[in-house]
């Protein structure tokens, strides 16, 4: 396949952008929301409004057999468990992308189970509140949310069979920020504790970025994402207070990140800063910067794109890291 060949494959087959406006879907209710199999918070989530969200699903897909939801009024976050049919105690946290306005449910989410799954991977898919909606302390909400799926994973980790020491991360776009966010601020206090499950560390052992808003504070930023996260208008201060490559120390995980050099929506710039971040800090990294990808393309790549090898380039880092077992 030629070059422009190649180039309209993939352009036909990349997610919508970012920036793409969001049209109001029909209402659901709470339990009709993908990611409400275990909630986050047994009451209110912290610094609820006096009237949350109104759950929505939106359906994009035009094919009734395909399903492509992006979800908004996340009222009460949660974990949507998906099991292994050979489960081998390896699990990972899946945080779809949106520009912190939306969650790709399917894209990031729940086709990202289905690879994991044939690996022996449980996958716990997670619905964070989107900060926009009415919540106070805004720029923490999706932390929260973040840090306490860590915690009741390692809890209840004998009922799902899972090993609590062998819990990664991965993140896609701003879900990409959100995971980098949870690996190297995990034991940032950001919330007050609420029960027994608090006290498990919400500290990934390995962490996955995919096509990732990294930097809020640099001018390649990816500006819906920080704006939603953030509010208008948000100070440098902030900004770079919310950036995750300021944020890698000692203690950050292992970090895998691939990303695409014709990304037009979140540049490869964002990659490569957090890259050197970790290398300063003498932290384990592995970087994947792909000539053809785009932005948003998830495991949806035709075979000859090169960004369609990730998946089993983030599977053989976390056998290294002893995440996943050696035979996957």
């Amino acid at each position: 396949m030629d070059l422009p060949s190649r180039r309209a494959v993939v352009a036909a087959l990349t997610a919508a952008p970012l920036a793409a406006p969001f049209t109001a879907g029909a209402a659901a209710a709470p339990d009709d929301i993908p990611g409400a199999t275990i909630l986050l918070w047994p009451d209110a989530a912290p610094g609820a409004p006096a009237t949350l969200p109104t759950p929505r699903i939106e359906q994009r897909s035009k094919d009734a057999g395909f399903n492509d939801r992006w979800v908004t009024g996340v009222a009460r976050p949660g974990l949507t468990v998906r099991r292994a049919g050979r489960a081998n105690g390896a699990a990972v946290l899946l945080i779809p992308g949106g520009g912190y306005g939306f969650i790709a449910w399917d894209n990031e989410g729940e086709e990202q189970a289905r690879w994991l799954n044939k690996l022996g991977v449980t996958c716990f898919i997670l619905s964070y509140r989107l900060p926009a909606e009415g919540w106070s302390n805004r720029a923490l909400v999706p932390l929260q949310d973040a840090q306490r799926a860590v915690r009741l994973i390692r809890a209840r980790a004998g009922e799902f069979g899972v090993d609590p020491k062998r819990v990664a991360v991965l993140g896609f776009s701003a879900g990409g920020h959100l995971a980098g966010s949870l690996a190297t601020r995990h034991a940032e206090p950001c919330y007050a504790p609420v029960d027994a499950a608090d006290q498990q560390s919400a500290r990934p052992d390995l962490a996955g970025l995919i096509y990732p808003v990294v930097s809020l504070a640099e001018p390649f930023t990816h500006a819906g994402s920080r704006d939603n996260l953030l509010g208008t208008p948000s100070g440098d201060a902030q900004r770079r207070d919310a950036s995750v490559e300021r944020r890698v120390g000692g203690d950050t995980p292992p970090m895998f990140l691939a990303h695409a050099s014709d990304d037009t929506t979140v540049p490869i710039a964002n990659s490569l800063v957090l890259y050197e971040a970790m290398l300063a800090a003498k932290r384990p990294a592995e970087l994947h910067a792909f000539d053809l990808g785009g932005h948003g393309f998830g495991t949806r790549l035709p075979e000859q794109a090169p960004a369609s090898a990730w998946p089993k380039l983030f599977a053989a880092f976390a056998a290294r890291h002893q995440v996943f077992p050696a035979a996957v």
